[in-house]
């Protein structure tokens, strides 16, 4: 306990420092009703920070322990957040399906007539989405720890599927890298729409692959194909490992732009595209170049988990549907703000089946390892991408049966609930107001345990994780 204590008490620092913006926003925009409940917040925060501060800060950091950590982060925060999110006429429960929905960039919202909400609920919900994209936990490790040990722990606790250290110096590399595309996104759809709080909230939004919109049908809403596009690009670019930027701009440019996941990333988004457009054209009736262009947005918002849309998603044909649904499972790269199994897991997984099927053509006696990018996958990193991908499929279908036994369509129910828990956020239109309590927070549950991959809320669901003693190295 003494151990969670102290990281928990850096996190409240970072997270208090964090919502000067919404608060500093609430002051400028006269939102005084919204103000005084982000200076509550941020002084709870800071009180738990100083007390934490006389704790005495470990040399090491248990897996279970960075595993707690990193949760309770994704779960408190939200819980905290629901008090400002009220002020602005949320009831409880809805206040805290939209704090979730933000810190886990997912972007499903019960929220209507967006017009008439304060300026400082939709920035906040989109500032939420930016820091919960990139992690609370990430920031204070480049901003706040000291300990490398600790650090890469948290930043990483059961390890990486990539080659790249995660440490301070990594945490920093990917804070700046995340901020440099933010604020040049914000620049160019500024330019372009000459909008500028549009521009920010919903850079905000899709630099996070979050999703969430000033409008309440999402990027319809804007006529400007060239400003659509760029906002859906830069949630493409967050799909993205942002440690690749670094590789791509440097003197291994060559190898960032053959990286797997970035070839996989668009050949799914070309494959999508290509379902998407002979469903609204043939079953939708819509003309070829309309066809294109929404096909096209969609597979790139579903296949990044970014959820802008510029459709009715209700509207679409169940074959339209099930290709989003495999787009948004799949989802972007690990080491990016998307969701989803990920590529690289899909990609070992394809590459077992294929080395199953070779070795059905082999002697029996002939050794045939398994091998991505030239070198051979090991037996971790093969158990972690496939139970990852269990346990995701798993939490789909027990929430899918929930939604059925309430009544909603099928297709439309597998929808929702992937979208939740791969942290999309498109929306069939089941995500309302009016949902059941129930359901709100079997989405919320979904929507925590896809940002969290599953893994790392379970542990803190595990009772041993709390009970008996520390374990100390020897």
């Amino acid at each position: 306990m003494p151990v969670l204590a102290k990281y928990m008490g850096l996190l409240a620092l970072m997270l208090a420092l964090l919502t000067l913006a919404p608060l500093g926003v609430a002051v400028i925009v006269q939102d005084f009703h919204i103000a005084w409940r982000y200076l509550v917040v941020i002084a709870a925060l800071l009180i738990f920070w100083g007390a934490s501060r006389s704790i005495a800060e470990p040399w090491h950091i248990q897996t279970n322990e960075a595993l707690t950590v990193v949760a309770l982060a994704f779960v408190l925060s939200p819980l905290l957040m629901t008090f400002p999110f009220m002020g602005s006429g949320l009831s409880f429960y809805d206040a805290l399906f939209e704090a979730i929905s933000a810190i886990t960039t997912t972007g499903l919202s019960v929220t209507t007539d967006l017009a008439d909400k304060p300026q400082t609920f939709m920035f906040a919900r989109s500032w939420m989405q930016w820091y919960g994209g990139l992690g609370i936990v990430v920031l204070s490790v480049a901003l706040l720890m000291g300990s490398q040990i600790a650090s890469r722990s948290l930043s990483e606790p059961l390890g990486g599927e990539t080659l790249a250290t995660t440490t301070r110096t990594h945490a920093r590399q990917t804070l700046v890298i995340y901020s440099v595309l933010t604020l040049t996104g914000i620049l160019v759809v500024w330019l372009i729409s000459g909008n500028g709080l549009m521009a920010l909230n919903h850079v905000l939004s899709a630099v996070s692959t979050g999703g969430f919109s000033s409008f309440d049908n999402s990027l319809a809403a804007i006529d400007n194909w060239y400003t659509r596009f760029t906002i859906i690009g830069l949630g493409l670019c967050g799909a993205l490992p942002l440690s690749l930027y670094a590789v791509v701009f440097s003197k291994h440019w060559r190898a960032g732009i053959r990286d797997r996941e970035l070839l996989a990333l668009s050949v799914a988004i070309l494959l999508v595209t290509l379902l998407l457009f002979l469903s609204l054209h043939f079953h939708s009736g819509m003309n070829p170049q309309d066809a294109a262009g929404h096909a096209l947005f969609l597979a790139m918002s579903s296949q990044s988990t970014t959820g802008f849309t510029t459709v009715d998603i209700n509207l679409l044909d169940d074959s339209a549907k099930i290709s989003m649904i495999f787009s948004m499972l799949v989802g972007g790269g690990v080491g990016s703000t998307a969701g989803g199994i990920k590529l690289l897991r899909v990609l070992i997984l394809l590459r077992l089946i294929q080395v199953v099927l070779q070795r059905t053509t082999m002697p029996s006696q002939a050794v045939h390892y398994p091998k991505l990018d030239g070198k051979v996958l090991e037996d971790t990193v093969i158990q972690r991408a496939l139970i990852l991908i269990l346990l995701f499929i798993g939490v789909v279908a027990i929430s899918w049966f929930v939604f059925l036994m309430h009544g909603y369509p099928p297709m439309n129910a597998l929808f929702e609930v992937v979208s939740a828990t791969a942290t999309v956020g498109l929306s069939t239109g089941i995500t309302a107001a009016d949902l059941p309590v129930l359901l709100k927070l079997v989405l919320c549950l979904n929507m925590l345990f896809g940002r969290l991959e599953i893994v790392a809320l379970l542990v803190v669901l595990y009772p041993a994780n709390w009970v008996g003693k520390r374990k100390e190295l020897s």
